[in-house]
């Protein structure tokens, strides 16, 4: 009996030490979820003024708080006097696991967050990236990019690559810059055929005249002449422009009988009269 009460004495003894600890931990783990509130708070308030998405808002605060809760409660455990040394091993542990394990999915995510968040592009840009990808952008997932491309097809981007590589996005322009080559005889008069050229795209409605349009030699090829026209198209006018351009300017050549090239070989034949 004797060795019961002084257990239990002992025991009472060991709690009464213990609660000024144990109250330390409370206050700690009352001031700390006050601040984790506030900072929750203040990161809400930029995200919501740098308007990111919404998916991707709400995942970036459940994130910052189940880590902040987490440190949190390590903190007031390791206040308490419990051994927080091995359950940080084995978090640790786990945590190194699984990133091992998800490494592509989590490059992946983590390219998803930085597009989410920068904003390179957004759903309805037309981008490409070097690697071919290129379309009409119709989703943002956190692991893939929805693309549809011109053909109609359907292209799934893994976010990853698509944030590391270099990304072209053609909606964020007003204008585009267009070239093609027009070849001419030697005998025809060059400035002659330039005036014939900026005349026809002068009356095209899409085609801007600021900057204005030019023509000028950029090859003296075998059989022809190289001009290089050059113009700016409206950012809503290009693809139509793109696909008739050629065809106006073709045809007021013709009209001023102006004859494209093909290319040709002269042969000299030479008799031996010896014989």
């Amino acid at each position: 009996m004797e060795i019961v009460l002084q257990g239990l004495e002992k025991m009472l003894e060991s709690m009464w030490q213990a609660i000024p600890k144990i109250l330390l931990g409370l206050v700690i783990l009352g001031i700390g979820s006050y601040l984790i509130k506030l900072v929750l708070k203040l990161i809400r308030r930029r995200l919501e003024k740098r308007d990111v998405e919404l998916s991707l808002r709400g995942f970036l605060l459940s994130v910052v708080k189940a880590t902040l809760y987490i440190i949190l409660l390590i903190i007031v455990a390791a206040t308490m006097g419990f051994q927080v040394a091995g359950i940080a091993t084995i978090f640790a542990s786990a945590g190194l696991a699984i990133g091992l394990a998800l490494q592509g999915s989590l490059s992946n995510f983590a390219g998803g967050v930085l597009v989410l968040l920068f904003k390179p592009f957004k759903v309805g840009d037309y981008i490409s990236n070097p690697s071919g990808t290129e379309g009409t952008v119709e989703r943002i997932d956190l692991l893939y990019t929805t693309l549809t491309s011109a053909t109609g097809l359907k292209i799934f981007s893994p976010n990853g690559p698509l944030a590391n590589s270099v990304i072209t996005n053609y909606s964020e322009i007003t204008s585009r810059r267009y070239d093609f080559i027009v070849g001419i005889n030697y005998s025809d008069n060059i400035k002659e055929v330039q005036t014939i050229i900026l005349g026809a795209l002068a009356k095209h409605q899409a085609v801007l005249q600021t900057p204005e349009p030019i023509v000028f030699v950029t090859n003296l090829g075998e059989s022809a002449v190289d001009l290089n026209v050059r113009m700016w198209i409206g950012k809503a006018d290009y693809w139509n422009t793109v696909y008739e351009i050629q065809q106006v300017v073709i045809g007021a050549l013709d009209q001023a009988n102006i004859e494209i090239p093909f290319p040709q070989r002269e042969l000299h034949i030479v008799s031996d009269k010896t014989k």
